[in-house]
């Protein structure tokens, strides 16, 4: 008495008989002894694999990683191993912690296409050990952990609050300097124009002078002389009218007549 038994395409049968593998059949129909005989469907097809909660060991970082593989040796994947899928994902797992172990948060954090090619070339060929082929890895997030999301945003808070006091000094030391630079510049603009009056007033005082030596050098005795009498004149007529002299000195106006006149007058009023 035979059994029929269809393998569906992309599928494969391997045939026990009084549970020792004996072959392996293709898709279509086959036949077998169903009472010593049993046929183990395998899918051949690529299957897709969500892996959660992969972290490092130090729990810093969870990922979470997608993979596609697919059936390669079916026997191998059957019946050497008591669960080649969760061998594989034990040896995905290893690999990944091994990989983002080796590098600093900021860089696992900003360098998922390395760390997927680095996953890929440690993964391998896992056909002779597990039946099975990975086509396809990709980590699909790399979380931090809480508290070092929470440090991490303490960080950058403080990173920009640091460039807000930085940028807020540097303005204030501009403010100062263009300040002090208006006061020196207004004490330096001062002090030239006091230095260019006070040099105006000398050169006015310098030319005063120069014009009346000009002046006094082209007069003759008479001018003085006249002006001594003037003087003597005003003397007169003050209630101070005492003037000591020596003779010759006195001797010297009498020598202008009205100069004497006005001796004798003085002399008489006596």
């Amino acid at each position: 008495m035979f059994g029929l038994k269809v393998v569906r395409q992309n599928h494969v049968g391997l045939v026990e008989t009084l549970g020792k593998y004996s072959r392996e059949v293709r898709a279509g129909l086959n036949f077998y002894i169903p009472i010593f005989q049993k046929v183990r469907i395998v899918d051949l097809a690529m299957i897709p694999l969500a892996l959660q909660g992969i972290t490092k060991d130090n729990a810093e970082v969870q990922t979470n990683v997608t993979l596609n593989y697919h059936v390669t040796d079916a026997r191998k994947f059957e019946y050497e191993n008591s669960n080649s899928v969760e061998s594989m994902i034990q040896l995905v797992r290893g690999h990944l912690r091994d990989i983002i172990g080796k590098i600093d948060l900021n860089e696992a954090l900003g360098s998922t296409s390395k760390i997927n090619a680095d996953l890929a070339n440690a993964i391998g060929d896992l056909t002779n050990t597990y039946g099975i082929k990975v086509d396809r890895v990709n980590i699909d997030e790399l979380k931090p952990s809480a508290s070092i999301t929470e440090s991490m945003e303490k960080q950058i808070r403080a990173d920009r609050e640091k460039t807000a006091a930085i940028a807020k000094a540097n303005g204030e030391a501009r403010s100062i300097e263009i300040e002090t630079k208006a006061r020196n510049d207004a004490t330096v603009s001062t002090a030239k124009a006091e230095a260019a009056a006070t040099i105006a007033r000398a050169d006015a005082k310098a030319y005063e002078i120069k014009k009346l030596n000009d002046m006094l050098a082209s007069v003759d005795n008479k001018y003085f002389t006249a002006q001594q009498i003037q003087a003597f004149s005003e003397l007169a007529k003050s209630p101070t009218n005492t003037v000591v002299m020596s003779k010759d000195e006195i001797g010297k106006y009498s020598d202008i007549p009205v100069t004497a006149q006005v001796m004798n007058q003085m002399a008489n009023d006596k």
